[in-house]
């Protein structure tokens, strides 16, 4: 269950305060950004960027840096908000951590269970993460190669097939 308690919003979800950016564009988002995380915040979305197929727009989503399907691809939109483009990665500089958001990973299993085993094997650690939601407390322990390899897993064409299937169950 989620709570917000403040303007700016803050989102407590299962013990994790998680705060949304007011910010309207992704350079205002990166200025708000503390300086001992903005390095390694740029070089995340940089990796990002670079490995994500093409497709794939950049925006503010959600308050945070997001990665969509734009109408223009998919004009349905998301279905919870179909005025919104389908979001598919996000990034955020949340109050205790850094978090990479990957709907990819919760709604396929096998994408799931690859990122487990490939982050425990170049990390020697298991990954803190949700269901979709992957938080890094320090910098210094983001495995960017391996990030910037599961941006690069589904294409905007098989992210929408996977969304239509999960979403006409």
């Amino acid at each position: 269950m989620a709570r917000i308690f403040s303007d700016p919003p803050i989102l407590i979800y299962n013990k994790f305060i998680v705060m949304q950016s007011k910010a309207t564009t992704v350079a205002e988002y990166l200025n708000g950004i503390p300086k001992d995380r903005l390095v390694a915040f740029k070089k995340l979305r940089g990796v990002i960027k670079k490995n994500l197929p093409k497709g794939f727009r950049e925006e503010m989503c959600y308050g945070m840096v997001g990665y969509v399907v734009p109408h223009s691809k998919y004009p349905n939109g998301y279905h919870c908000n179909p005025a919104q483009a389908l979001p598919f990665m996000n990034l955020a500089s949340q109050k205790n951590f850094i978090a990479v958001y990957h709907m990819g990973v919760y709604a396929n299993k096998e994408l799931f269970k690859w990122f487990q085993t490939s982050y425990t094997k170049a990390t020697g650690k298991k990954p803190e993460m949700g269901k979709s939601c992957m938080r890094f407390k320090k910098p210094e322990d983001i495995p960017f190669e391996l990030i910037g390899e599961l941006a690069s897993k589904m294409t905007p064409d098989d992210w929408i097939n996977v969304y239509e299937k999960a979403l006409n169950r």
